[in-house]
């Protein structure tokens, strides 16, 4: 009689992570849940009632029927306005506009996360999801028209692909998802997309187990696809490539050293920009986190290396480590706006902490899951929830900001309509761009970086048509518009002494 052999025993693979999670286990429904609650507060808090910003106004403009486009200055990419422009070719509801991208938010932040999925167990996502989407920064330019925040998730997106691909983790899915988030990355905002594809590109070149011409040649296909409508505006509008990049350096305060680590602290008390930054530093609280951020990203790192097996299911000698790849992709990110800028906007560095809250989380992750007694987990959870109760303090102080903006430039629009400033018409000056997409009028400056026409055209076209230059009234107004019926405006709480110069041909 034969006997078949006895089934050898199964060898259970030991947990990668302290708590006997392994990376690969876990479904998407909590991801999916934080996705949904980060809509959820965009919804709730930062929709209703409030402004278009300057750049909102500049990129929207771009794609509104019947609108005249304001200037699109040099270092500005169009992808953003891609985004948007189907809702804006349906309706002018700015409500409407940013329920849309609050709900395209939270789609993109559940994709970026789940690109990660198999790479990192499923509690050190869902961590790191709240991390990011907890900040201030996140829910407040999540339903506005700005591309950082999606420069953010694109960048999550490609780098939780290329690890995939490069650990035999993804076939040509995972290529085409690394050449597709290039692609958005580079569509929206091109030098973001460079020091997003240096580091990916030195890992893939370096690393054996990423050492792949199909990944390499995504990464690259994927940024040349979507920087090739900026590349070709530069040769249309700019007389080149170069010339391009010089005068966006320009716009930029000049690109070079610049060490701007303070600036990026005291713009975190809810300033949209900071520029120039020599404000005072007058609430330290909201700048603790930024503080604790470095320590928790090297604990990370750490945690990772001593965890054995590294950080994938089936490791492999050569491959790139996950938690090593994603913090050096995020510090990249973060370089030109800390070092080559000279000011300061809380939203440059969006990228930098999506893609560091996955090292911070295998932190905090460790901690929790290495330390027996409870009251550290405690602690920890006091801590994460006076961080967050500091993140929405600041948040309504930006979201009130917003509304009485809104409400201001209302009274301007609606001045101004009486005082006979309607289309055909032009608005210069301060605000400009604002008022001018308000009240359907073109926007033109003399000076600066937006000018678009001569002092000389512009008096003479104040004949024609109605004109209306906007100072303030401690300044005396150009020589051309001297003249001029001055119309006292409600100002902005930022410019409370605005006043508008009229010209000839404006009447009430």
């Amino acid at each position: 009689m034969n006997h078949l052999p006895a089934p050898a025993p199964v060898r259970r693979r030991a947990p990668l992570w302290p708590g006997g999670e392994h990376p690969a286990h876990g479904g998407l429904r909590w991801i999916a849940a934080v996705a949904a609650v980060y809509t959820a507060v965009q919804l709730a808090l930062a929709v209703r009632g409030t402004s278009l910003g300057w750049d909102e106004t500049v990129y929207v403009s771009q794609v509104t029927p019947g609108s005249e486009a304001a200037f699109f200055s040099a270092p500005r990419a169009r992808g953003i306005a891609f985004l948007v422009a189907p809702v804006t070719a349906l309706t002018s509801s700015v409500e409407v506009l940013r329920t849309y991208l609050a709900v395209l938010s939270g789609a993109g932040l559940f994709l970026a996360l789940a690109a990660w999925r198999g790479l990192l167990p499923q509690r050190v996502l869902v961590l790191a999801g709240g991390l990011f989407a907890g900040l201030w920064i996140t829910v407040f330019y999540g339903p506005q028209v700005m591309p950082n925040l999606w420069v953010a998730l694109g960048a999550l997106f490609t780098v939780g692909c290329f690890l995939r691909v490069a650990h035999g983790r993804s076939g040509p899915a995972g290529l085409a998802g690394v050449g597709a988030g290039t692609a958005f990355v580079a569509l929206m905002r091109p030098t973001d997309a460079f020091w997003l594809l240096v580091p990916l590109a030195a890992v893939a070149l370096r690393s054996r187990g990423a050492r792949r011409p199909a990944l390499i040649v995504a990464l690259f296909a994927g940024g040349v696809i979507g920087c090739a409508p900026w590349i070709v505006e530069a040769y249309v509008a700019y007389d080149g490539l170069f010339a391009r990049l010089r005068r966006a350096g320009e716009i930029q305060g000049h690109l070079g050293p610049h060490f701007a680590v303070d600036d990026h602290v005291r713009a975190l008390n809810g300033r949209a920009l900071c520029r120039p930054c020599d404000v005072p530093w007058k609430q330290p609280i909201t700048a603790l986190w930024f503080f604790a951020l470095p320590l928790l990203v090297a604990g990370g790192v750490l945690a990772a290396a001593r965890t054995r097996r590294a950080v994938t299911a089936q490791p492999v000698a050569g491959h790139p480590a996950v938690v090593p790849v994603a913090t050096l992709v995020g510090v990249s990110m973060a370089v030109p706006y800390l070092l080559l800028v000279g000011y300061a906007a809380p939203r440059f560095l969006l990228p930098a902490y999506a893609l560091l809250a996955l090292p911070v989380a295998v932190c905090l992750a460790a901690v929790v899951g290495r330390v027996r007694p409870r009251g550290v987990a405690a602690v920890l959870a006091a801590a994460l929830a006076c961080h967050l109760v500091v993140q929405y303090v600041v948040l309504a102080g930006a979201i009130e900001r917003s509304r009485d903006n809104r409400r201001a430039f209302e009274r301007i629009t609606a001045e101004l309509h009486r005082q006979g400033v309607r289309p055909p018409c032009v608005i210069s000056g301060a605000e400009a761009p604002r008022i001018a997409f308000r009240t359907g009028c073109a926007s033109r400056q003399v000076g600066g970086h937006d000018g678009s026409i001569t002092r000389d055209a512009l008096g003479a076209l104040a004949a024609e048509q109605p004109v209306a230059y906007i100072g303030t009234a401690g300044n005396r107004p150009p020589e051309f518009a001297r003249d001029w019926r001055p119309v006292h405006l409600s100002g902005l709480r930022a410019r409370p002494d605005l006043r508008a110069y009229l010209g000839p041909a404006t009447h009430p």
